[in-house]
């Protein structure tokens, strides 16, 4: 990377530019008893400036110097994360004129609606690719357990499955299932069709799901599995599947890569009991 003062490239004067600057401050501080190393950091705050649309193709980033003064760390911390940014494909360097960020106007490869319609997940499994990790039966943790009303220790099926677009990893999967229904299928199955059909071919009619959302950092080993680094930030999805009968009849959580998985609700307005409000 270039070294060389660009007019008007020691610093981002422009509003967006600044703004980046005082967020990459804020959350280098915030995150400065982290494990992970500074450039790591840096990177993903540039790379989530780069994807939003901070930096414009058309103005190079910042050089080394400037940046360094943003995040208040070194050059050689710079210019590693500069360096996997480059490697990923986010920017693109060129002698003597900057480094300038690559314009990405796709939308999220894969999408999943939390509507309440089920039909949009079976949708994507018949789109996406899936590998069966690991298979088999376990007995209950208290959280499982409590999840698909079953006593602690009882004995459910657990899968683990890498789900992909294109060969590339957006999703890690582990199921929980209650034993009667898990033995209606195989890992085989598992492998070739969506859980949600193979639920219903066990005679567990689906009709609801509950589900939390938040956001984790990517483990050592959740990062192998998913071509990332450790540390990189996940979407975390928990969700509790019901059949007609209203018992649980799968405990899923979903670890999703926030750059190729994009998660959508519909709202509308609704009145009741004379009050307004947001319903999915």
């Amino acid at each position: 990377m270039s070294e060389s003062r660009q007019p008007g490239n020691s610093r981002n004067t422009n509003s967006k530019g600044g703004a980046v600057a005082d967020l990459s401050k804020r959350q280098l501080r915030r995150h400065a008893s982290d494990p992970w190393p500074k450039h790591h950091r840096v990177y993903l705050v540039l790379r989530q400036a780069i994807l939003e649309g901070h930096y414009t193709s058309e103005q190079p980033l910042p050089n080394e110097i400037a940046l360094s003064e943003q995040f208040q760390v070194s050059r050689i911390t710079v210019r590693k994360a500069m360096e996997r940014l480059d490697r990923e494909g986010l920017v693109v360097r060129y002698r003597g004129k900057g480094t300038f960020p690559v314009a990405s106007n796709e939308a999220s490869p894969v999408q999943a609606s939390i509507s309440g319609v089920i039909e949009n997940l079976i949708a994507m499994g018949l789109k996406t690719d899936v590998k069966v990790i690991d298979f088999g039966y376990v007995a209950a943790t208290a959280e499982v357990a409590q999840a698909l009303d079953v006593l602690p220790g009882a004995l459910v099926q657990k899968a683990t499955r890498i789900r992909s677009h294109r060969e590339l990893p957006f999703s890690l999967l582990v199921t929980y299932v209650p034993e009667p229904i898990g033995r209606t299928f195989s890992e085989s199955d598992l492998a070739s069709q969506p859980l949600l059909l193979l639920l219903e071919r066990g005679g567990a009619k689906v009709t609801r799901a509950e589900q939390t959302i938040t956001a984790k950092l990517a483990t050592p080993s959740q990062a192998g599995l998913l071509d990332m680094e450790p540390g990189d930030a996940l979407l975390c999805i928990r969700r509790t599947v019901f059949a007609e009968d209203d018992c649980p009849v799968e405990y899923i959580e979903g670890f999703y890569r926030p750059d190729t998985y994009e998660h959508q609700m519909s709202l509308g307005r609704k009145t009741r009991d004379d009050k307004r409000f947001w319903e999915a």
